[in-house]
């Protein structure tokens, strides 16, 4: 008995640390701290985050099969290549998921569901934006995540809004290349009101315009800047 505990004790641990190098490494893959199409040493990595080698394949297999990472041959892994064509269709996915969610939360939404997407919007609105930070904003970040992720929570379907996280993600590597590239968008805080006023005034066409359009700019600035790369 007493060596069973053990034993999923230790389970535990590595599970815990292998799930914490797959956050960090998604992560550094997200915000472009590893360029489209750059090779994931095991070693190196190992080095960055200070962990074992296993915990470390153990993450590139599962950022594999979110297609962030691609597995060269037997052992080797990159960062997955980003075409104008992945783009784009990345953006249209985006939009369709999006419609049937934004269409479903007003039809089910109800005043507490309204209130939280102000606050949301609120909170992402009164964080200060520094134009001259180097490097992602990990407080705005996580507003911002937040923010969309509320106009979406009345969607019945967990199927689609999960859907719709991980297509939040792909987007999010997106909109970091253009950044780091010299490519940013010039207002998102009028984007978002916008949206925002459209979604609890219930003006569903307005709102799934709004976000197309939001959605669509992201994928314009990240072809600019891989065509510029």
């Amino acid at each position: 008995m007493a060596k069973r505990a053990i034993k999923e004790f230790e389970e535990l641990g590595h599970n815990t640390l292998t799930t914490s190098v797959f956050e960090r490494l998604r992560s550094d893959i997200l915000e472009g701290v590893f360029s489209p199409n750059e090779k994931l040493r095991v070693e190196a990595l190992r080095r960055r985050y200070d962990v074992g080698a296993s915990p470390i394949r153990e993450a590139l297999n599962r950022l594999a099969a979110l297609r962030l990472v691609e597995q060269t041959d037997q052992r080797g892994f990159r960062v997955t290549e980003l075409t104008k064509e992945d783009i784009q269709e990345l953006a249209v996915t985006r939009c369709w998921i999006s419609e049937i969610a934004i269409r479903e939360a007003i039809a089910h939404g109800d005043k507490e569901w309204e209130e939280a997407i102000a606050l949301a919007y609120y909170r992402l609105w009164r964080h200060p934006v520094d134009p001259v930070k180097d490097g992602p904003d990990r407080d705005w970040e996580v507003l911002h995540r937040e923010f969309h992720s509320a106009l979406i929570s009345a969607c019945p379907s967990r199927w689609i809004r999960d859907f719709h996280e991980q297509l939040f993600d792909y987007a999010d590597r997106h909109r970091h290349l253009a950044n780091k590239a010299g490519h940013p968008r010039q207002d998102p805080a009028e984007e978002h009101k916008a949206i925002m006023e459209a979604v609890v005034t219930r003006n569903t066409e307005l709102a799934i315009k709004l976000l197309n359009q939001h959605f669509t700019l992201t994928s314009e600035l990240a072809e600019e800047a891989s065509l510029a790369s």
